[in-house]
């Protein structure tokens, strides 16, 4: 059976509040286990690498300016 982890777990894992991952919870943008309604709210590893996958952006380059001024 996969590791299960605790809200602070997770949060302490992912480098977020709690509040921030309930509010992820809320929304849909984090997926969760909850055995019984209204009762504990445990989190997947893959889960978890699901989110992080969601947040992640990838950086755009920087735009090549041939002067030093900024165009009006």
């Amino acid at each position: 059976m996969e590791k299960l982890y605790s809200r602070k777990e997770a949060a302490s894992i992912l480098g977020i509040s709690i509040a921030t991952l309930d509010t992820a919870r809320t929304i849909g943008a984090i997926s969760f286990v909850q055995y019984v309604p209204n009762g504990c709210v445990y989190f997947t590893n893959d889960a978890l690498q699901e989110y992080i996958a969601k947040c992640t952006h990838r950086a755009l380059p920087l735009e090549k300016q041939e002067t030093y001024r900024k165009a009006r």
